[in-house]
């Protein structure tokens, strides 16, 4: 299976877009929209902003594994 390094985050406040690299050896916890500058943080139950807002989830879950373990 091929892991997906890029992702689309979606921004629930003010609904921007922008494609990102997800990082391979670290969650991200946070994430500042550039466009209304809220900082995103993972939903409950998510391990990070890409799973939480992402098109596509972080490598770690691709994998089958928890990334914050």
């Amino acid at each position: 299976m091929k892991i997906e390094l890029i992702s689309t985050i979606v921004c629930p406040e003010c609904g921007y877009k922008k494609e990102e690299e997800m990082p391979t050896t670290a969650c991200q916890f946070f994430y500042e929209c550039d466009n209304c500058k809220k900082i995103l943080k993972p939903k409950e139950g998510d391990c990070c902003v890409f799973c939480s807002y992402g098109t596509v989830a972080c490598p770690s879950f691709q994998e089958g594994t928890n990334c914050c373990s």
